[in-house]
């Protein structure tokens, strides 16, 4: 029996969701639909998703509180859709831990690429991923088969695409990565993403980092990239 990846559509507008359903479903997905973010938070408790796709601007509880509640609880993947044309919303649902955006309107074809994207990061760097060795620079470590970053015995929650990203530069911690370096490996050449969004999750991998101790993670070069850091603890230059 071939497994379908279950896909939760989070959206108050029934035209986005039935449109997003009926793509998803014809890409091979299986997908489901909630009208609001109260509805979205009783399904996921129900029947965990393998990826939500959550709208910002919603009634009673907005995709924000939504993907905060739900980091609470774990590492589900989240693609945000976003009406307004603006960096704010998009640059704080990433920091939040979104994985993806999209604005609208949009193209139920990107919509599935990316959700398709996501759901392969999300293969690739869960437990069922046994070609990877664990990895180790400075105070850091990370096990890609297991899904877990270390720093000394703590663990950071990270989201796949940042642990995606950190895997990427722990793979070459003497070179600096472009972001489009960085984008082609998490996603593919030739995929649609802005720099502001990775620039957003290293913001995010950083911190989450800090909160353990650990100033010297990520280093920035600038108008170039990100490359691994010193990853002993002291305040990067």
């Amino acid at each position: 029996m071939t497994f379908m990846p279950q896909v939760l559509v989070v959206d108050d507008d029934p035209h986005i969701r039935q449109l997003l359903v009926f793509a998803l479903e014809k890409a091979g997905l299986s997908a489901r639909e909630a009208e609001d973010g109260e509805a979205a938070l009783v399904q996921v408790a129900k029947a965990a998703p393998d990826l939500v796709v959550l709208d910002i601007n919603m009634p009673k509880l907005d995709g924000l509180e939504v993907c905060r509640r739900l980091r609470a609880q774990g590492d589900l993947p989240i693609l945000f859709l976003s009406s307004r044309d603006d960096e704010i919303d998009r640059v704080l649902g990433i920091e939040l831990g979104g994985d993806d955006y999209v604005t609208k309107p949009f193209s139920p074809r990107e919509v599935v690429a990316r959700v398709q994207a996501i759901l392969r990061r999300a293969r690739n760097a869960g437990p069922a991923a046994k070609a990877d060795a664990p990895m180790s620079h400075g105070r850091l470590t990370l096990d890609p088969e297991s899904w877990v970053a270390k720093w000394d015995d703590r663990e950071a929650p990270l989201t796949v695409t940042e642990f995606g990203i950190l895997k990427i530069l722990m793979g070459g911690p003497a070179r600096v990565f472009t972001r489009d370096a960085i984008i082609d490996r998490l996603h593919g050449p030739g995929f649609a993403i802005t720099d502001r969004t990775i620039d957003s999750h290293v913001r995010n991998l950083r911190g989450k980092f800090a909160a353990l101790g650990a100033n010297d993670v990520v280093e920035t070069r600038a108008g170039v990239g990100y490359r691994l850091g010193a990853c002993q603890g002291a305040a990067p230059a």
